[in-house]
């Protein structure tokens, strides 16, 4: 089955800007909603909260790990701390602290973790994350969202807000997080093609694009990358399926194996490295659960580079190219 049905590119917007929309948003809806800065506010969109509710936002300058401690504090007393930096400080740097003061406690606390993936470009190696995926999804009670676009972004931070008491979301039927989120996103602007209103559920993905032949599943940026290979694939009459997962954990089970039943070959996509990342998370479900032939879209055990995000991106194979040369010959070797 081949689906002509295609997303479009509504203007291109960073991931960051969707997170400081979200942020403002539920402190608008909640007054227990305090921002956390650590000497980065603009570059991770939390400015939009901090202009508007400067009484809530306080930046505790570069000191990372006293920010999560911080935010455990507030959690204990009630209150609902967004706390954001470059991921390889926000998930790296606060990693113990993290472990102890917020997962072993299961405290709401809804963790930014701007700058993701190789596509930060020229800050180089020391502020790419690359590696935060693997790192927050192993820790006990930590949700791990990975949004595919500014507009998903935005849904997320309302989602991850959703706690226990939050009525109306939990009448509505909305999965409800009462423990630490690692919220993931990324600076350069990227391809905005989401609408506000699609269903958004914590732990249950979305297809974009059906297909019968091989599915792929992405994150984060890489999922628009993934339309445009399967796009590449549907002139060679090669039917993919594209899957949105933009929770990492926990992670749709459901739709990876029923995936692996219909369309027999899966391929992960992901700005990340792909040993401990959605990689790996799903390739634990497919051998468990429903074992297929599987390959990996990712960063191959490799620090990145400063240089053009767009360079990397084709660098480091992340591109629609890559993706559906890959695609394309995991498909010649089983089904043709």
């Amino acid at each position: 089955m081949i689906n002509k049905t295609k997303y479009i590119n509504r203007g291109s917007r960073p991931t960051k800007t969707g997170f400081g929309e979200g942020v403002r948003e539920i402190g608008r809806i909640n007054k227990n909603v305090i921002g956390i800065g650590a000497d980065i506010t603009g570059s991770v969109g939390m400015n939009l909260f901090a202009e508007e509710f400067p009484e809530r936002f306080v930046s505790l300058g570069i000191a990372e790990q006293n920010c999560v401690g911080v935010a455990a504090g507030l959690a204990l007393a009630g209150k609902l701390p967004v706390f954001a930096t470059y991921g390889v400080f926000s998930a790296l740097r606060t990693t113990d602290q993290i472990r102890i003061s917020l997962c072993y406690n299961d405290l709401h606390v809804i963790i930014g973790g701007a700058h993701a993936g190789i596509s930060v470009g020229p800050d180089g190696a020391t502020h790419q994350a690359l590696e935060d995926i693997a790192v927050m999804r192993v820790m006990p009670n930590m949700t791990v969202l990975s949004p595919c676009d500014a507009t998903q972004v935005k849904v997320a931070v309302a989602a991850a807000a959703a706690g226990a008491g939050t009525a109306a979301a939990a009448a509505a039927g909305a999965a409800v997080v009462n423990g630490p989120v690692y919220l993931r996103f990324g600076r350069e602007a990227v391809p905005d093609f989401t609408d506000k209103d699609l269903p958004f559920e914590i732990g249950k993905a979305q297809v974009f694009h059906e297909g019968n032949d091989l599915t792929i599943i992405a994150t984060g940026h890489m999922t628009w990358e993934a339309l445009q290979a399967a796009y590449q694939l549907a002139e060679e009459v090669i039917g993919v399926r594209v899957v949105n997962m933009h929770t990492i954990k926990p992670i749709d089970r459901d739709i990876i194996v029923r995936s692996a039943r219909e369309t027999g070959l899966i391929l992960t996509a992901e700005e990340h490295q792909v040993a401990g990342g959605l990689g790996g998370a799903v390739a634990e479900v497919v051998a468990k659960e429903y074992p297929v032939p599987m390959d990996f879209v990712g960063i191959q055990d490799s620090f990145g580079e400063s240089g053009k995000p767009e360079d990397l991106m084709e660098k480091y194979g992340l591109t629609a190219g890559n993706i559906a040369e890959k695609a394309r010959r995991l498909f010649l070797r089983y089904k043709d």
